[in-house]
């Protein structure tokens, strides 16, 4: 058993960092040797496991035996307690130029268990174009000791310079059977059920777990793919964008409630409020309003992500139910991601043109362009729905 056995249907990506964390094991000092760099890019569609390779390959770099995954060295950065790891994950919608500057700072820090440092960076293309800027002149630069771990959906979405100074490791989607095969045997789930979340999943390994052990998630993907047999009338559209809005929005509440919570008594209380005692008082002291509204600030970015991220996951629900009745107008030998209401995809094959099909396909997608690009969700799902109804 090694660190990398969890990464399902990425075997070349495998050989690769393997390769590279046995031959960074054998360089004396801490230096560099054949195969490996100072700075990986992990590319793959949703759901493909970058961040899970990123953290295996990390592991295996800090472990003495090359990632055994079961050493303290290995436990520790896979549950991401390792003080020679720095795991970056922005909560915002975007990750500031401040930010990465105290990152770099932190990165150039000598190792203090091991040869290597390693910042694992998920979402790197959430990064700004200042924020950019300043990670690129960091790997250009980079402290001898120093690993940089990015994780980005495609190449295009990082900066030509920054892409062009990393080793980039390509992860692909894996199979139905692969993830299903996952769910059964590490996760006890019955064959019949993991076979149906890895297909409503689409080789989404996150998304297939939730699908095959949480009935919410169940009932949220059934309420997603109910919508296009809903939409008869403008009444009905605007309906549907307004249910499909404040569903994300109470994922989003839900999610950051207990820790916005927490966060905020925390920060309270390190600002000296409630304290007693001579020259103390029970309120903010000073500094600590800014430094509350400022963390206010990245509570509500964080929690506009979420919801942007709720509503993007129902869209790519509503692009498979279309890519599958699209596959039905021709006739395509394909695997239907939504077999299960495969009553519902004949009727509207049947009744629509595969032109048609393409049309409300292209809505879906100008509507996740639309919201990326800050236009107020539920007018941008309202239009959606309009041109999506028969």
């Amino acid at each position: 058993m090694t660190v990398f056995d969890d990464l399902v249907g990425q075997d070349k990506a495998v050989a690769v960092l393997s390769r590279a964390a046995a031959a960074a094991g054998e360089v004396v000092g801490g230096g560099r040797g054949a195969g490996m760099t100072h700075a990986w890019l992990f590319t793959g569609p949703p759901g493909s496991g970058r961040e899970d390779a990123a953290r295996a390959f990390a592991a295996a770099l800090l472990c003495p035996d090359g990632g055994c995954g079961h050493c303290d060295q290995c436990h520790q950065v896979l549950i991401g307690s390792h003080p020679d790891l720095e795991t970056v994950r922005p909560e915002g919608l975007s990750y500031s130029v401040k930010q990465t500057r105290e990152l770099i700072l932190r990165a150039a820090g000598a190792p203090t268990q091991g040869r290597w440092r390693v910042i694992l960076f998920e979402d790197a293309d959430r990064a700004t174009e200042s924020a950019a800027n300043a990670l690129l002149k960091a790997i250009e630069e980079p402290p001898p000791r120093t690993v940089w771990l990015l994780c980005a959906p495609a190449l295009d979405d990082l900066m030509i310079t920054i892409r062009s100074r990393c080793r980039v490791v390509t992860l692909t989607t894996p199979s139905t059977d692969a993830v299903a095969h996952v769910l059964a045997t590490r996760d006890s789930v019955p064959w019949e059920t993991a076979s149906f979340a890895a297909r409503a999943a689409q080789g989404h390994i996150r998304r297939a777990r939730a699908l095959a052990l949480d009935e919410g998630a169940r009932q949220r993907r059934e309420a997603v793919l109910s919508i296009p047999r809903s939409l008869t009338g403008v009444g009905e559209c605007v309906s549907a964008a307004e249910r499909l809005v404040k569903t994300a929005e109470e994922e989003a509440a839900a999610a950051t409630a207990a820790l916005n919570e927490n966060e905020t008594t925390e920060l309270r209380k390190l600002y000296g409020e409630g304290s007693t005692g001579k020259g103390l008082n029970r309120g903010l002291v000073r500094g600590g309003a800014g430094a509350l509204k400022e963390l206010e600030d990245r509570q509500k970015s964080r929690a506009t992500r979420i919801k942007r991220d709720s509503l993007d996951a129902a869209l790519l629900e509503l692009v498979s139910f279309y890519r599958d009745v699209l596959a039905m107008q021709f006739g395509a030998a394909v695997e239907l991601a939504n077999d299960d209401i495969r009553f519902d995809l004949d009727q509207l094959a049947k009744r629509s043109t595969p032109e048609e099909t393409l049309r409300r396909i292209d809505a879906i997608m100008q509507c996740r362009e639309r919201l990326a690009a800050n236009v107020n969700p539920q007018i941008a799902v309202e239009a959606m729905m309009l041109a999506l109804r028969p």
